[in-house]
């Protein structure tokens, strides 16, 4: 989450959860593929709630959520953005979150802490590679959603195709509720198939001109809809009586639903991820954004009706449901560090948190003191005294706490489990351009790290260069741009380079190590007998699947190594994956069996075993046949009828393997899995292929073997 740095008011309203309960709020995300309109969605939100008095504008520059230089220079959303608005008597607050595949990681830590979310889909294109991506990632958090098909004015626009893909692609049932009244050009409104009503917005209102929030008229459904609404109604009837025993009690009774029944019935089955309710519209033209927000409060769960949250105490689990006289409980998500101070960013699980409160970081086992709660509201920072279960509030005064750390109660400690942070796959150099700027860039990668913890920075051992590592080139490109705009530094930037892995092809047996060291005193001696063998799994696509690191097992019998020596064994061998013998990149994906051993009365110990493991298995993997892995990304890209050859051309060229083509409406779809070291600068050779008109998507499917006739160069360059 992000919240915009501007004027902050104070005021000593407490929340409308205090009024109405935590059932009042509904915590959502915007979830979507790049360009479905997620950013132009949250504006007309802002805007019909009357957070905003003006529509703002991606191409424009002007949205609240994208106010980042660098997000209005792109036009891309990169950083999650958080927002407040109120709606029939409930507070949402939404993140606007980004859909480039490289800032999946602010997308996977708005998810930690969302109850639920709107996934927008392109009335065109259905469902896309980064769709599909999000779309899992709430699987993995159990987040209920509901779909948004957006763009219903565009040429080519296709509710029922769409509806399709979702049950094609992300293996769903849709809910269809609404139906478009007109096509293309000519969409002006929705059928609500619940209440059988039409809903038409007018071109000539005063908001087609900005001037007022744009009114729709309540209708009967269209004679000439009217056969079509009746059939996507029973349609609706049946999909919600198969999935739901109340509804299929009162269909079977009455051979119909009641809009209360399946307003109900819709609502459990969204909670459950048993269905997903559809709706449509165009959030550009200001169409059909109050009929969403009406399913926002209708479907979607407030915090009182998803599980207590589950965290551990000294390795007991414990819950905490949301219930604000509970012992407070908060998970920190994000964090916004400056030259002036920190902005904490928090998800309130339990209890009431008032400022001026002292509450333990539990991740670090220090206390801090809560200085000032702020609520973000549209552009600016609304001053609260306090938050209570269900909130999601920024806050000031915070010293040290990191994103994934627990804020709780100093009387009832807890650990909330923190966000997954996704491994870096591409890596840059990074210094400063004159002697005197060195201390102040360590200090602001020092920061980038802080607020992007996707973000590594390390030194590299054999030419001493400083190296930023992210989820992607344009993640790293975002990174310099922020050192150089953010924070003044003239920074040289190196050739990116990704992240190669090494694996074991053919494994070996029976391999014999025995450390033994005496220097006086008691001595070192462990004796070890490994199995080592390749674990990771190749998929049709040539990526490396696996658990991405060691397995590792004993058959040791008899008692000949007691049981703390093959853990400290164990740990050895992990010292060992560091490093590997081909070219010093990290192991994976391999088995090692610790198949026999022996011990000395006096000289034994779990150091002695751990150097054992370190060492046997480094001669291993030396002994062993190694294979060099490089990261794969699936690309998809769209471009002209006319291009395609050329586009297929540069792709083989890149060592892509092209996977499958669509064209559709004069334009082609090619998807193919290429190496991510052949991808950079694809973009511009992109364009200069297709003049202009080609664009392309990406997403990391695993690790694949580099061939023979690549591995070489990459050793010697590495």
């Amino acid at each position: 989450m992000r919240t915009e740095p501007t004027t902050t008011t104070t005021t000593t309203t407490t929340t409308a959860a205090t009024a109405n309960g935590a059932a009042a709020i509904r915590n959502l995300g915007i979830l979507a593929h790049v360009d479905a309109g997620k950013t132009t969605l949250t504006e007309r939100v802002l805007y019909a709630t009357g957070a905003t008095y003006k529509r703002g504008e991606v191409h424009d520059g002007t949205t609240v959520t994208d106010f980042d230089p660098q997000e209005r220079d792109r036009g891309i959303t990169i950083f999650a953005a958080a927002v407040s608005c109120t709606w029939d008597g409930h507070r949402i607050n939404l993140i606007d979150t980004p859909g480039h595949v490289d800032f999946s990681d602010e997308v996977e830590r708005s998810l930690r802490v969302l109850d639920g979310a709107v996934a927008v889909f392109d009335a065109v294109a259905g469902v896309e590679p980064q769709s599909e991506s999000v779309w899992r990632q709430a699987d993995r958090h159990r987040v209920p959603r509901i779909a948004f098909v957006n763009k219903m004015d565009r040429v080519g626009a296709d509710l029922d195709a769409a509806v399709t893909s979702l049950r094609e692609r992300l293996h769903v049932v849709p809910l269809v509720v609404q139906l478009p009244i007109g096509r293309e050009d000519g969409f002006t409104g929705v059928v609500d198939l619940v209440r059988m009503r039409a809903l038409v917005w007018s071109a000539t209102t005063a908001a087609a001109t900005g001037s007022g929030p744009q009114s729709f008229e309540v209708l009967d459904v269209p004679e000439e809809l009217r056969e079509e609404a009746l059939r996507g109604r029973r349609l609706l009837e049946e999909q919600v009586a198969e999935l739901h025993p109340a509804a299929l009690e009162e269909y079977c009774a009455t051979a119909a639903l009641t809009p209360a029944t399946l307003v109900t019935a819709l609502r459990e089955l969204t909670h459950g991820g048993e269905g997903v309710v559809v709706l449509c519209g165009s959030a550009y033209r200001d169409r059909a954004v109050e009929p969403l927000l009406d399913a926002v409060v209708a479907y979607l769960p407030a915090p009182t009706d998803v599980p207590p949250v589950r965290g551990t105490l000294d390795g007991a689990e414990q819950e905490r449901a949301a219930d604000p006289s509970a012992p407070f409980a908060a998970l920190a998500f994000k964090v916004n560090a400056t030259a002036t101070g920190r902005l904490t960013c928090l998800r309130v699980y339990s209890g009431t948190m008032r400022k001026g409160d002292t509450v333990l970081d539990t991740t670090a086992g220090r206390t801090e003191r809560v200085g000032r709660i702020l609520r973000v509201q549209a552009d600016r920072h609304a001053e609260v005294d306090r938050a209570v279960a269900g909130d999601i509030v920024a806050v000031v005064g915070l010293k040290s706490t990191r994103a994934g750390a627990t804020l709780c109660a100093p009387g009832a400690p807890l650990v909330l489990e923190p966000p997954t942070v996704a491994a870096p796959v591409v890596s840059v150099a990074v210094e400063a351009r004159g002697a005197t700027d060195t201390g102040r860039l360590s200090t602001a990668l020092g920061r980038l790290v802080e607020e992007d913890p996707s973000l590594v920075v390390r030194t590299d051992r054999e030419t001493g260069q400083t190296l930023l590592s992210g989820l992607g080139e344009l993640h790293l490109e975002v990174a310099v741009e922020k050192l150089r705009r953010g924070h003044g530094l003239l920074v040289d930037v190196g050739r990116p380079r990704v992240a190669y892995r090494e694996t074991v092809a053919r494994g070996v047996s029976g391999l014999v190590y025995r450390h033994v060291k005496q220097d006086g005193g008691a001595g070192q001696f462990a004796h070890v007998v490994i199995d080592v063998e390749p674990l990771g799994v190749e998929a049709p696509d040539g990526a490396v699947r696996g658990d991405g690191g060691l397995v590792f097992r004993s058959s040791v019998v008899g008692g000949r190594v007691p049981q703390e020596y093959v853990r400290a064994v164990e740990a050895g061998c992990r010292d060992a994956l560091v490093e590997g013998p081909l070219g010093g990149h990290p192991v994976t994906g391999l088995r090692v069996t610790l198949t026999d051993g022996a011990t000395h009365s006096k000289d034994s110990s779990e150091m002695a075993f751990r150097a054992a493991g370190r060492f046997a298995l480094r001669e291993a993997l030396r002994a062993a046949e190694m294979e060099l892995l490089e990261p794969v990304v699936e690309v998809v890209v769209t471009v002209a009828e006319d291009a395609v050859g050329s586009v297929l051309g540069d792709l083989a060229a890149r060592r892509g393997r092209v996977s499958g083509s669509v064209t559709r409406t004069g334009t082609t779809t090619v998807t193919a899995a290429v190496p991510l070291a052949e991808l950079f600068g694809y973009a511009s050779r992109l364009r200069s292929r297709t003049q202009g008109r080609g664009t392309f998507t990406s997403r990391p499917t695993g690790y694949a073997p580099v061939p023979a006739t690549v591995r070489e160069r990459v050793l010697t360059a590495g």
